[in-house]
């Protein structure tokens, strides 16, 4: 298979209003473009057409007000999920190539961007073509920034090759490309920041059998996503949930929280772990146990505890280790006159005192906590 890359040279500067798949019919046109190429075109010039353009001088708010979910912030640089879904710097507002005190934002919906330029392109040149709208993303784990896939139309977005021999002849059990990514990070080679080239053809693309898709099939879903936000968010953004969904939260993901919570204390602890429905009718009448959630998760210490502090480290960290791997919970205190009735139902000796129960689960829809307000740091650090 041959890849052949061709840039679209002579587009003129894009302005808000202006009709994009009439500017770029002439270039394409003059490339030969034929069934089954893809074109390529960068997220800044459909952003200009479609007029979304901001004020530099607003920065801040703008790039709040595109942020649906801050993953990660050190100094100034934020890392954001936009309302599409997509993990970036600045929730996508930049200034580069564009004018001066201007930002540009992403398109409000660049699948249908892509959807809305490749029939209008298809029915100008006369041909089939797909169409990818590009934006250049950050990668953890790795410098430098590639091209990525934001809106896509007329190919797959992924091709998955689940059950598909390798040339090997075993079996692949994992592998799903990103094809559309992978068109997009070819096209930048040629559509380089200072190259004035916003689109390209990428020829000889071999789409499979798969039926075409858009670039939200890219988006990792939240319960997928093993890196969701940096250590620091998460201490900002954990918080008790509204409501719990039915289903139990996975025991793998309560012991790793439990065992991320027993190596803050240095004093002996068990946690008791309820998620079956005989378990939560022996605890029902115990004041402080959730009747919606799903699991239940009741820390004890030893009469003779001499570390409180360690215990309420270690509910912190186990809160948070439950946070960290997309469950909500919750957290009470259990009164005194609790202790005895909860060591009957659950069958242990007098020697563990329960503290508290944590409730466990998946959120349900509408259960999320609201985002925390912005604390007035000025009234509660003070520098000397």
């Amino acid at each position: 298979m041959t890849i052949e890359l061709l840039p679209l040279e002579g587009v003129p500067e894009i302005r808000p209003e202006d009709d994009l798949a009439a500017l770029l019919a002439p270039p394409l046109r003059a490339a030969g473009a034929r069934d089954g190429d893809v074109v390529a075109v960068t997220q800044k010039v459909v952003s200009k057409a479609e007029g979304r353009l901001a004020d530099a001088a607003d920065r801040d708010a703008i790039v709040a007000a595109e942020t649906v979910r801050v993953v990660a912030r050190r100094g100034d640089l934020l890392i954001a999920e936009t309302r599409h879904g997509l993990i970036c710097a600045n929730a996508g507002v930049d200034a580069s190539n564009v004018e001066a005190g201007v930002l540009s934002l992403l398109p409000e919906d660049p699948d249908a961007s892509a959807a809305a330029l490749r029939e209008a392109l298809s029915a100008a040149l006369g041909v089939d073509l797909a169409v990818v709208i590009t934006d250049t993303f950050g990668r953890p784990w790795r410098e430098g920034v590639v091209n990525v896939a934001i809106g896509c139309a007329g190919l797959p977005a992924l091709l998955d090759l689940r059950g598909a021999p390798d040339h090997h002849g075993r079996t692949m059990d994992t592998t799903v490309v990103g094809l559309a990514d992978e068109v997009a990070a070819a096209s930048g080679l040629v559509m380089t920041k200072a190259a004035r080239v916003p689109a390209a053809i990428v020829r000889g693309v071999d789409r499979g059998d798969a039926p075409d898709g858009v670039a939200q099939d890219l988006v990792r879903s939240p319960f997928d996503d093993l890196f969701r936000e940096s250590p620091l968010q998460a201490l900002h953004s954990r918080a008790d949930a509204l409501a719990f969904g039915p289903d139990p939260a996975p025991r793998a993901a309560i012991e790793e929280a439990v065992r991320a919570a027993l190596g803050s204390v240095t004093d002996p602890m068990l946690f008791v772990a309820i998620d079956t429905p005989a378990a939560h009718r022996r605890l029902a009448a115990v004041p402080g146990v959730r009747p919606d959630a799903p699991t239940a998760i009741l820390p004890f210490v030893t009469e003779d505890s001499s570390r409180p502090l360690d215990v309420g480290r270690s509910i912190q960290t186990l809160l948070l280790g439950l946070h960290a791997q997309g469950l909500a919970s919750t957290w009470a205190l259990l009164p005194v006159e609790s202790a005895e009735p909860v060591r009957e139902a659950l069958d242990l000796a007098g020697a563990w005192t329960p503290v508290g129960v944590i409730a466990a689960g998946w959120t349900a829809e509408g259960g999320a906590p609201a985002p925390r307000p912005q604390i007035e740091l000025d009234r509660f650090l003070r520098w000397r």
